[in-house]
């Protein structure tokens, strides 16, 4: 279902609200792609300057007549009703126009994701579904630590491939160790602008014989399936993770066995998404383990 591909991006996002710092750090933005040609992994210190990156070489690989899977490490959905309930759509793509029309996003990672987030919450009464902020920010819609029962708030807590996943986080959770949902708001506007593209589809979203002959797909990822062998690696955990993610895909890519990872085992995830490799976790180790 998947179709080749040529070259494999992987991209490690970060909601940081000023530049990371010059010299190569955890916890920024690190892209790692895998191709015929090697390997190479990138370090940006702002999601402009990643984005701009990003956009560069996949015009580059489109221009060549290569065909790119360009993975994410951010939900690209949130779980069922949230959609509906904030855009009057069942729809993914409603969420990521809306978050694209709302976030603003400054050129020096200055960002309004929190207060963004404490208008969400205000749509849906006060009583969440996000939580998490600095103590710093009064924004009462907003809780510091979690006060949210979503069983009133009629969502679930976690997307059904989160629950496949337990060490997931949830897409709720925006502030503090562990923390994804930051992630997730200022990731969303940047796949709504790249989806724009020609000839670019959107996996698990966009029709299976689309993702299929488009020159561009785009896919959630999570490089802690490969997390045994990423704590084995020397350096920063989050370059070796892009490239070790890249090269196993990209390895799987050209065995001809893509296809088992574009399976969807869960209705849920045309409206949730779902995580590439998500179960095929062996398949993606094995991978690495070739010569």
């Amino acid at each position: 279902m998947s179709g080749p591909f040529d070259t494999v991006v992987v991209v490690d996002w970060s909601a940081a609200s000023a530049p990371s710092p010059a010299r190569p750090s955890r916890d920024a933005i690190w892209i790692g792609a895998a191709g015929a040609g090697g390997e190479t992994v990138g370090y940006y210190r702002t999601r402009a300057a990643a984005e701009a990156a990003l956009r560069r070489f996949l015009a580059g690989e489109q221009a060549a007549g290569r065909r790119v899977l360009a993975g994410f490490d951010f939900a690209l959905g949130y779980p069922a009703g949230f959609a509906a309930r904030l855009t009057g759509q069942a729809s993914a793509r409603a969420v990521w126009a809306w978050m694209a029309a709302q976030i603003t996003d400054g050129p020096d990672n200055r960002n309004d994701r929190f207060q963004v987030a404490d208008a969400v919450n205000r749509r849906f009464g006060g009583a969440g579904p996000f939580w998490g902020r600095p103590a710093s920010l009064a924004l009462t819609a907003l809780p510091a630590t979690k006060a949210v029962d979503y069983a009133a708030l009629g969502l679930p807590e976690r997307r059904a491939v989160e629950c496949r996943v337990p060490r997931a986080q949830p897409v709720w959770k925006l502030y503090t160790t562990g923390s994804v949902g930051s992630q997730v708001l200022m990731g969303l506007p940047l796949v709504h602008r790249l989806a724009q593209g020609a000839a670019v589809a959107v996996w698990p979203f966009d029709e299976p014989q689309k993702v299929a002959s488009a020159s561009v797909v785009l896919a959630e990822i999570y490089p802690s399936l490969l997390a045994r062998v990423v704590a084995l690696q020397d350096g920063i955990k989050d370059a070796a993770q892009v490239r070790l993610l890249s090269r196993a895909l990209w390895r799987l890519a050209q065995a001809g066995q893509l296809d088992a990872l574009f399976a969807l085992p869960d209705a849920a995830a045309a409206e949730e998404g779902w995580i590439l490799g998500a179960g095929h976790e062996a398949a993606l180790l094995a991978a690495l383990e070739q010569v």
